[in-house]
């Protein structure tokens, strides 16, 4: 059976719930294991046949949790993973751009193919109270999450990718 691997970081619960739902979802088409960046590492990514990445952004940036998981992934899995699927959810404050294109250029030097355009969930927090509050992601903005990791597992499950 096909594993999908979804790796994420969160300080402030966001992008826990976003990688939970799209977990949940994936969990009923194929074998699905949800990480922790801090402890996901190269041999999780061999492992795995299709990957979600899930990160906030933070200061227009990707999270240094999330970078520090791919600058410690990224040489020993270098020519190993070309060609799998992925995808990545962005929660941001406001915009998640910088952060989705960062994540898309490592993907690029690994290689992977891009299955579905980012997923930024905004959560408009501008002051530093709402910056550092624990999110709540409203329902309709997990269903896309739910609905990301559903295909991505439906795919590699058929193995359309």
């Amino acid at each position: 059976m096909a594993q999908l691997l979804i790796v994420y970081h969160t300080r402030t619960g966001g992008s826990r719930q976003m990688a939970e739902a799209a977990a949940a979802a994936a969990r009923d088409e194929t074998q699905t294991v949800l990480k922790r960046a801090e402890d996901a590492g190269p041999e999780d990514l061999l492992a795995a046949d299709g990957y979600i990445f899930c990160a906030p952004e933070n200061l227009a940036a990707l999270s240094g949790q999330m970078k520090e998981f791919f600058d410690r992934c990224y040489y020993p899995v270098l020519g190993k993973i070309e060609g799998r699927p992925y995808a990545q959810m962005v929660c941001a404050g406001s915009d998640g751009e910088n952060a989705a294109r960062q994540t898309a250029r490592i993907a690029t030097g690994w290689r992977l193919k891009e299955v579905q355009a980012p997923l930024i969930v905004c959560t408009h927090a501008q002051t530093p109270e709402a910056i550092l509050a624990e999110k709540v992601i409203p329902e309709e903005e997990l269903d896309a999450c739910r609905e990301l990791g559903l295909a991505l597992g439906a795919g590699l499950a058929m193995g359309v990718f």
